[in-house]
């Protein structure tokens, strides 16, 4: 009689081919893309503020990446049950913070934030990682690390004043900004617990289990939205966002982010994130046709520089954290 358990811990050979494709990928472009992909989740949500309420656009956003997801992920998340029964708290955690918390907070910010303000309390993330590591996990911040962040920050506040520091003393926080800022203190937490994420479960089990987990608090959430009567069209438009926040800033994203974090520590993943007031100003030039001008030019070179100056690993550096995927 064959040896079931065996069986169980051998992996598909096509997940297996997966994963060495985003193995091979270089490290350094896995966590930029990531920011790529949410700054176009911010350009999307802010196009369809006022046609999809946020927590609709929450739910559906996570329902149709779990059904894209299922298909790859169904025979790891058979073979892995006793493993994920096994960790259920942990990866509830990471599920409510990952999948129910973060896009709520952000799309429910977005109804009310500006743009300029949206961009620099976002990019206060990478610094909140920063501290929660040395709070949570006790790693310390190195001042290289500490100099790249104010790199990184001086180039995001060129780009978001457009290259006039003064205008950071004419902007007032609003109750969107209160929702920008929990939900980057929630992503700081995600990140940094990521720490124990079970090493062995599978990237797409991994990705599939803490969505299903995340969208039981979310599908009460969104049951109670539906009462307060709030509802959007089901059109072209309405739909192509939904299609597109559901792939790329929630399949791919998540993917890479997990590994970058994996492969990187969060503290240093999350210098990335510094990208994405960058991406959106390329974005919204060639989806809004707005133009590029020589302040986005410099701010993408402080942050940029400042990515480089804070995740370069020196050659007596220790190991990295986790394991590989």
């Amino acid at each position: 009689m064959p040896d079931v358990n065996q069986h169980k811990k051998r992996p598909r050979r096509d997940d297996a081919a997966r994963m060495r494709r985003i193995a091979a990928t270089p490290i350094w472009l896995l966590a930029a893309l990531p920011p790529l992909f949410w700054a176009g989740n911010f350009v999307v949500a802010r196009a369809v503020h006022a046609d999809i309420p946020p927590i609709a656009l929450s739910f559906w956003r996570w329902t149709s990446a779990l059904l894209i997801l299922l298909p790859f992920a169904w025979s790891g998340l058979h073979r892995q049950w006793p493993l994920l029964r096994r960790h259920w708290p942990v990866l509830t955690l990471l599920a409510v913070l990952g999948i129910t918390n973060y896009n709520s907070l952000s799309y429910q910010g977005l109804q009310h934030t500006s743009a300029t303000n949206g961009v620099l309390l976002s990019s206060a993330t990478p610094v909140v990682i920063l501290a929660l590591s040395f709070l949570l996990l006790g790693q310390a911040v190195k001042p290289r690390q500490l100099l790249g962040i104010l790199l990184s920050l001086l180039g995001v506040v060129v780009i978001a004043t457009e290259g006039r520091p003064g205008r950071l003393a004419d902007l007032a926080l609003n109750q969107g900004d209160l929702w920008i800022l929990s939900a980057g203190l929630d992503w700081a937490l995600y990140s940094v617990c990521l720490r124990w994420r079970p090493a062995a479960l599978e990237p797409l089990t991994f990705l599939a289990a803490i969505i299903a987990i995340g969208l039981i608090p979310l599908a009460g959430l969104y049951a109670w939205d539906l009462a307060q009567g709030n509802s959007f069209a089901i059109n072209a438009t309405n739909m192509t966002a939904i299609g597109y926040v559901a792939l790329f800033p929630s399949v791919l994203a998540y993917i890479f982010w997990n590994r970058a974090v994996n492969e990187m520590g969060a503290n240093r993943t999350g210098q990335y994130m510094h990208l994405m007031p960058a991406f959106g100003a390329l974005l919204a030039m060639l989806l809004l046709g707005e133009r590029l001008l020589w302040y986005h030019g410099a701010g993408v070179a402080l942050i940029a520089g400042g990515i480089v100056f804070a995740t370069l690993r020196s050659p007596a550096s220790g190991p990295k954290l986790g394991k590989r995927w």
